[in-house]
C-alpha cells in the first residue's frame, strides 16, 4: 500500500495552458480503481494534459476511506480528487461537507449517475443482472421476478453484501424497489436461494454447474462466456442496479482548477473510450460499449437513493444476514 506517481513529464520550463503560461501543477488522486487500469488512465490523461502531474494513492474503498478519515482527524488530507466505485461512500463524504460542487459540463451523462447536488458524477458503469448455465437452463429468465419461481430460486446463488461492495449497492437498490423489497429476498430464500461471498463465488458455481442461476456483475459473466464457460447473461427487464465509479473534488483541495480539469477529462470521449477498452460500460451517451455488450441507451437503470442506502447500510446488512446467514 504505497503512494506512486504516474505522470508524463514534459520538458523543464514553462508550459502553456489556455493561452497563459503556467508551471506544472500536481493533483493527488485517491482511488479504488485497479492499479494497472489507473496507470493507463493517468498515462492517457497526461498525453492531453502534460501540465498536470498526478500522484495516486490506490487501495480498496474501505482502506481509502479509512486513510481519509485518519487524515481529516489529523487536520487535512493531501487528496484533491476522489474516484472510487462506491456512491454510498461518496455520499458520506458529501454529507460530512468534504466535497465541493462540480462546476463542469455533464451533458450526455445519465441523470442516474449525477449526484443531485452535483458533488460527484459517475465515470463508467458496472451493472448487476442474472447469469445462468446454458447446459442446465433451456428457458432463460428474463426478469428479476422470474428468479422467485420455486424451481429457479432452488438453484440460485447471489453475492453477499457482507463481503461484496457491488452486492451492497445491488441489495440496497433492490430493497428500494416497491415491487421487490425484502419480501422478494425472503421469497428467494424460502424457495432455496443461497448467498455465497463475492461475485467470484457466484460465477464459479454457475460455470461449474453447481448452480443454474446467479446474481452477478455483468463483466464477470461476459468474460467467463468469452473464455468458453457455458454461461449467458441477462439484463433483467425491470432494470439493473449500477456501480458508476463516481469522481469528486475534495473541498479543501489546493489545486481546484487542475482537479476540475481531471474530472472534465474523465467525462470526455478519450477517457470514456478508455473505460470501454478496460471492459466497462461508458457513462457518456453515444460512446460504443465493449464488444458483446448492449447499447447502454437500451438499459433501464433502477433508481436508488444513495443517501437512504447510506443511512440504512448497517440495518440492510443485518437484515440480509438474518435471511441468508452471516
Amino acid at each position: 500500500m504505497t503512494i506512486f506517481r504516474l505522470a508524463a513529464l514534459s520538458t523543464v520550463g514553462t508550459l502553456m495552458l489556455s493561452g497563459a503560461a503556467m508551471a506544472q501543477q500536481t493533483i493527488t488522486l485517491y482511488t479504488s480503481q485497479p492499479q494497472a487500469q489507473i496507470a493507463e488512465v493517468i498515462a492517457s490523461f497526461n498525453k492531453d494534459h502534460p501540465e498536470i502531474a498526478v500522484e495516486v494513492f490506490r487501495s480498496g474503498t474501505t482502506e481509502v476511506m479509512a486513510k481519509l478519515a485518519a487524515e481529516f482527524a489529523a487536520g487535512k488530507s493531501p487528496a484533491d480528487v476522489m474516484m472510487i466505485a462506491d456512491a454510498v461512500a461518496m455520499t458520506q463524504l458529501k454529507n460530512d461537507g468534504r466535497l465541493m460542487a462540480l462546476d463542469i459540463p455533464m451533458d450526455g451523462i445519465p441523470a442516474a449517475l449525477i449526484d443531485p447536488d452535483k458533488m460527484f458524477v459517475g465515470t463508467r458503469m458496472i451493472t448487476t443482472g442474472i447469469v445462468y448455465n446454458t447446459n442446465l437452463v433451456k428457458d432463460a429468465p428474463k426478469s428479476w421476478a422470474d428468479l422467485a419461481e420455486a424451481d429457479r430460486a432452488a438453484s440460485l446463488i447471489m453475492p453477499s453484501p457482507l463481503y461484496s461492495g457491488a452486492a451492497v449497492i445491488h441489495v440496497g437498490t433492490m430493497v428500494q424497489q416497491p415491487e421487490f423489497g425484502w419480501d422478494w429476498y425472503e421469497t428467494l430464500a424460502d424457495n432455496g436461494a443461497v448467498a455465497g461471498q463475492g461475485n467470484g463465488t457466484v460465477i464459479e458455481a454457475v460455470a461449474r454447474g453447481e448452480k443454474a442461476y446467479g446474481i452477478i456483475i455483468e463483466y464477470m459473466a461476459l468474460n467467463a462466456k468469452a473464455k468458453g464457460s457455458p454461461v449467458e447473461f441477462v439484463f433483467p427487464s425491470e432494470g439493473v442496479s449500477v456501480i458508476d465509479q463516481p469522481v469528486g473534488i475534495l473541498k479543501d483541495s489546493d489545486a481546484v482548477e487542475a482537479a476540475a480539469t481531471f474530472v472534465r477529462w474523465q467525462l470526455g470521449q478519450t477517457a470514456q473510450a478508455q473505460a470501454v477498452a478496460q471492459g466497462y460500460f461508458p457513462a457518456l451517451q453515444g460512446v460504443a460499449p465493449p464488444a458483446g455488450y448492449p447499447d447502454p441507451a437500451t438499459l433501464k437503470l433502477l433508481a436508488a437513493d444513495a443517501g437512504k442506502m447510506l443511512a440504512e447500510d448497517q440495518a440492510t446488512k443485518e437484515k440480509f444476514a438474518d435471511i441468508y446467514g452471516g
